[in-house]
């Protein structure tokens, strides 16, 4: 796990935010961003419409500043949490990483980098913003809304009279505050900046409460969607089951009359296509058995579930089907033919709609041999999938389609009846490949006796 996460390209773009946040003053500084300058000017000649032009150059300046590694932790924290199923984290991260952000910065940079008010309000909305929509509102949604929650709160350095509550205590917020109570101005920056304090914030929950009810809505329609599923393949599946359990007694007729004609013959041309007769019988009395019992499993060469595959799927289509069957087809695998057939489907079925449009559209459906096992795997030329949503294909119900995300939870679930693992090799523009490791203890070879 720690090295997929050190391999993982997301998790190295939130702390090159975090790095950059810690390096801003380095090359984003005082002089450089022009607000000494207006400071300088405000100094020599002192004016109301100068000092607000100061006021606003220092929030812009700190907002700039701090965005980076605020965005960088909360994004870092989300991930963390869904990727190690640790929900904490998305939290307990970011109320780690900015506090020492800030003492990193204040131990090379020569003005004060002060930690006050406006971060301690943005750690709570960062608490807040989690536990909104039961933690369900998206992390590209939080990290928009804090964006404006910092530059709400900045303003808040900038009122007077909330000095001696840990507001803007930095040297350039000292300075300005100093010159607007000199020029008796104070109260009118207090009030302008709790009015832009206001209409930010205000705005930023407003669509906080908007986000998570549409986030909400659309979790609610998902679930619908899923439960109207369930219940036509419910009583699909029943109607299935019942005809299916009809067929057994056509199959013991057929078998009985069969072995009768065995008894009354002796010719043996005849008991050669009774033979065959009784092994047709007994192969479709098999495949009843699988659809009624998901347990029943039997054993079926690599060659004859391919083939099997094949006749079920791989009709008429714009997608070319190829294979790459490395492993040997006179391999066998103990296997509910039926369900693992519909589990590879599915996956065929993923892997057309992720080539759907492309003028080289391929599918491949491989197996190979492994120390550990046999492995199937269907592998596609599409687009690829993003690792954040790799992190969420798993979950009953996700989809990057406009219906529901059902068929991977079914090959998931069908894989684990098997006692087998399923893996996902993706890589955004190159394609997508599924893997069903079937265990060793699950192969035999040609040469057991099948008694």
């Amino acid at each position: 796990m720690k090295s997929e996460l050190l391999k993982s390209k997301s998790i190295w773009i939130k702390i090159v935010l975090i790095l950059i946040g810690i390096t801003m003053p380095l090359w984003l500084s005082v002089e450089r961003s022009g607000l000494a300058a207006v400071i300088e000017r405000l100094q020599a000649a002192p004016s109301g419409a100068t000092l607000m032009m100061a006021a606003f150059g220092l929030v812009m300046l700190n907002t700039v500043r701090a965005l980076p590694h605020y965005i960088g932790a909360l994004l870092l924290g989300d991930e963390l949490g869904v990727r190690l199923n640790r929900p904490w984290l998305k939290v307990a991260v970011p109320v780690m990483i900015i506090p020492l952000v800030y003492a990193l910065i204040n131990g090379y940079n020569s003005i004060n980098y002060h930690f006050g008010g406006p971060a301690i309000f943005l750690l709570l909305s960062i608490v807040v913003l989690h536990f909104l929509g039961n933690g369900q509102l998206r992390p590209v949604f939080k990290a928009f809304i804090l964006a404006q929650l910092l530059f709400g709160f900045q303003w808040l350095d900038t009122v007077l009279f909330l000095s001696a509550f840990g507001f803007g205590g930095g040297e350039i917020s000292m300075e300005v505050k100093r010159m607007a109570a000199e020029l008796g101005f104070g109260s009118t920056l207090s009030f302008y900046s709790l009015v832009f304090f206001a209409v930010f914030i205000v705005n930023a929950t407003f669509l906080a409460v908007y986000l998570t009810v549409a986030e909400q809505k659309a979790k609610m329609r998902q679930d619908l969607d899923i439960a109207r599923l369930d219940m036509v393949e419910s009583r699909s599946g029943r109607e299935a089951l019942h005809l299916v359990h009809d067929l057994k007694t056509p199959l013991s007729l057929m078998e009985g009359l069969n072995s009768l004609i065995q008894m009354k013959t002796k010719d043996d041309e005849i008991l050669q296509y009774t033979n065959k007769i009784s092994s047709s019988i007994q192969a479709t009395s098999d495949m009843v058995s699988e659809i009624l019992y998901h347990e029943k499993k039997n054993w079926c060469t690599l060659k004859t579930f391919i083939e099997y595959v094949r006749a079920n799927k791989l009709s008429d289509s714009a997608t070319i089907y190829a294979f790459d069957l490395a492993a040997d087809e006179n391999i066998e695998i103990y296997i509910n033919k039926i369900r693992m057939t519909r589990a590879l489907v599915n996956l065929i079925d993923n892997a057309s709609d992720a080539v759907e449009g492309k003028k080289d559209a391929k599918v491949t459906i491989a197996t190979k041999v492994e120390q550990s096992g046999i492995l199937i795997g269907v592998k596609d030329n599409g687009h690829g999938i993003s690792q954040s949503n790799i992190n969420k294909i798993w979950n009953a119900g996700y989809s990057t389609k406009s219906h529901p995300g059902v068929g991977l939870t079914f090959v998931k679930n069908v894989v684990k009846e098997h006692g087998a693992e399923l893996s996902i090799e993706s890589e955004q523009g190159v394609g997508t490949t599924f893997w069903i490791h079937l265990p060793k203890e699950r192969v035999r070879d040609e040469n057991i006796d099948h008694g």
